[in-house]
């Protein structure tokens, strides 16, 4: 795989063009079971507050533990799911406003490649006719044109033309995922959510499957929102990485600034789990004290206040929230604003929040950059 420090994208020529998403205050809740009198007993808070950006031609990649978010995030972009509140544009365009045949247009400019390859396939239908019922839905294609679109997408994936005549349990999982890929890009979709494509593949898989990614991207121009937990793979495939937190966006930036200064208390946690392939080299561990709150029931102020090892944390981080703001090298030196290191931390300096605001929320301790020395990277 190519490290994402190194690769090229179309993006890298286009990052202060327009977006080709745009996703402001994204809000999911899901009411919980509710009581005798009709009444919801409370909600589930997935997603609380999501903005960020994707790009043409450009991977963001969206990380976390599970339970966080991310997939929830990802459907509700595509309108899988519906969100409670928030703005989702598509090239000018505000998706939660579109009814169902405007939308249904414009689904064959945002696509899904799902995480279980065979729980996305219908087991009834051959693998041609799972590729080839995109075409026929959006009239892209009939009888021996669809054919042979369906030959050509599976040649593309790495398939050979027989196995449109296969069914899904007659494929390994490589194989079916490569099927997912052919069929997501069937309709010629400009935006793609690769919701944790590898994640139930062997290691040996994996690589061949994010090359395929790699590889259409470069060929077709598209725009991945690439949601995984793996951040050793994310690595080779994001151009910019944002990481999730109990529905919260807690830092995003481009892959070699998250990885090379990691100023989110968060993502350092995370970053220090990640195993090293040099059994010579130990790296310090941070383990997070206590288990993720309940979505139900979030901690105030900061979400990940009460597992916090940032020596400066206090009572202020219980009670304001922390805005995504501008820090780190990459920011102070004023280049690239779409590129910008955003950290959600008021104890990391710079910070608009400032020292009187926190001590009037019951702070004794300034802010200090705190970064922990991640070895073996």
């Amino acid at each position: 795989m190519t490290s994402a420090a190194t690769r090229e994208t179309p993006w890298r020529a286009t990052q202060h063009r327009a977006p080709l998403l745009s996703v402001r205050d994204l809000v999911v809740h899901f009411p919980v079971r509710k009581s005798l009198f009709g009444r919801p007993r409370g909600v589930v808070r997935a997603v609380d507050g999501v903005s960020f950006d994707v790009f043409p031609g450009e991977t963001l990649a969206l990380v976390g533990e599970s339970g966080c978010g991310k997939t929830t995030t990802g459907r509700a972009v595509l309108r899988l799911i519906e969100a409670t509140s928030g703005s989702i544009t598509f090239e000018g365009v505000d998706v939660r406003a579109l009814g169902r045949e405007p939308l249904r247009r414009l689904r064959r400019q945002m696509q899904i490649v799902f995480q279980d390859p065979y729980a996305s396939l219908n087991p009834r239908m051959t693998v041609g006719a799972a590729i080839r019922e995109g075409l026929i839905i959006h009239r892209l294609a009939e009888g021996a044109e669809a054919h042979a679109r369906v030959r050509r997408l599976l040649d593309e994936v790495g398939l050979r033309a027989e196995h449109a005549s296969r069914y899904p349990h007659e494929l390994s999982g490589g194989q079916r995922q490569r099927v997912g890929i052919a069929r997501a890009l069937a309709v010629e979709p400009r935006f793609i959510v690769c919701d944790e494509p590898v994640s139930a593949l062997d290691v040996s898989v994996q690589a061949q499957v994010v090359n395929l990614l790699q590889d259409l991207q470069r060929q077709r121009g598209l725009a991945y929102l690439f949601i995984a937990h793996d951040l050793s793979v994310v690595e080779h495939v994001a151009d910019r990485i944002a990481v999730m937190y109990l529905g919260h966006i807690v830092e995003t930036a481009p892959g070699r600034a998250l990885y090379g200064e990691p100023l989110m208390p968060y993502t350092q946690a995370l970053l220090s789990a990640v195993p090293v392939p040099d059994p010579t080299v130990r790296r310090a561990r941070i383990v997070l004290a206590g288990d993720v709150p309940s979505p139900v029931d979030p901690p105030p102020g900061c979400v990940f206040n009460p597992r916090c090892h940032h020596p400066a944390r206090d009572a202020a981080c219980t009670k304001i929230a922390p805005p995504l703001e501008p820090k780190g090298r990459l920011s102070e030196s004023g280049q690239d604003p779409d590129r910008e290191h955003l950290v959600a931390c008021i104890k990391q300096p710079p910070t608009r929040v400032s020292w009187e605001d926190q001590r009037a929320a019951g702070a004794t301790q300034e802010p200090m950059l705190h970064q922990p020395g991640l070895r073996g990277r």
